[in-house]
């Protein structure tokens, strides 16, 4: 049998892909992360083990003891389904569980997902790039510790201050530590900033404020933060929309008063 690393999209299961929804509706077994959504995990076959194995405050399963589950779930000839938020190698530790299995021989397949990177900015309607503000797009973990995984925030502030997008995943609970180095680095404190927190679910939040304004800002996991000019693109499509709702009403109103 095979182990699955599939991507769950950002939550909205009706982004899943046909090849993900077919393989967590035959799976034997499910393991799932935090940020895979509940309804999404609802979908698997009302037969298959499910197994949480996410990481939270007071809830945290170490990496090397899922790679060994899946090893052993995989040994043991069961169909699997790794269930990951988004994309299994965006931040996911994908690449790491991929490299454990190669390593045991336990064979494995990858089905990609949305990435929040992507999704929750357009979501929020903003575009991460576009011709005439920003032609690039850096996604980054919000992480800020000594480790491995955390990115070199100095070496992050030109690229914003040439123009380029910057899309900051799980970068709620350290904001004011990376927003100081990028104040300091010489990037604009008014530059927009947009949270979107639960991108593509029913109950989506987006906040807009401004990059010194960001440590301050109301809000909650899971986030997607994007800061860069783009924003400000996405809210003039905004008023665009309602702007454009706003005359099909009147549109419909005065058809209605013509054909009394």
């Amino acid at each position: 049998m095979t182990v699955h690393l599939v991507g769950a999209g950002p939550g909205d299961p009706e982004l899943l892909t046909v090849k993900a929804l077919r393989l967590l509706q035959s799976a034997e077994v499910v393991v799932y992360d935090r940020l895979a959504d509940r309804s999404i995990v609802a979908l698997a076959s009302p037969h298959a083990e499910l197994i949480d194995v996410g990481k939270a405050p007071g809830h945290n399963t170490p990496q090397d003891m899922i790679s060994a589950l899946l090893i052993h779930l995989g040994r043991d000839g069961r169909e699997v389904v790794r269930l990951k938020g988004g994309d299994p190698f965006v931040f996911g530790r994908g690449g790491e569980e991929a490299l454990a299995l190669a390593e045991a021989g336990v064979p494995f397949t990858v089905v990609p997902g949305i990435s929040s990177s992507i999704a929750g900015p357009a979501a929020a309607g903003i575009p991460v790039t576009h011709r005439t503000v920003a032609r690039t797009v850096t996604t980054v973990t919000g992480t800020c510790g000594n480790g491995a995984d955390a990115p070199e925030w100095p070496a992050l502030a030109p690229l914003v201050t040439a123009g380029g997008t910057l899309v900051v995943l799980m970068g709620v609970a350290n904001r004011h530590r990376y927003v100081h180095i990028l104040l300091a680095e010489g990037v604009r404190p008014d530059l927009p900033v947009a949270i979107i927190e639960r991108a593509t679910r029913s109950d989506q939040r987006i906040v807009r404020t401004t990059l010194d304004g960001l440590p301050d800002a109301d809000v909650s996991n899971p986030a997607t933060i994007v800061i860069g000019e783009v924003v400000a693109i996405g809210d003039d499509l905004r008023s665009a929309r309602l702007q454009q709702c706003d005359d099909v009403v009147a549109d419909r109103r005065r058809w209605a008063i013509r054909h009394r």
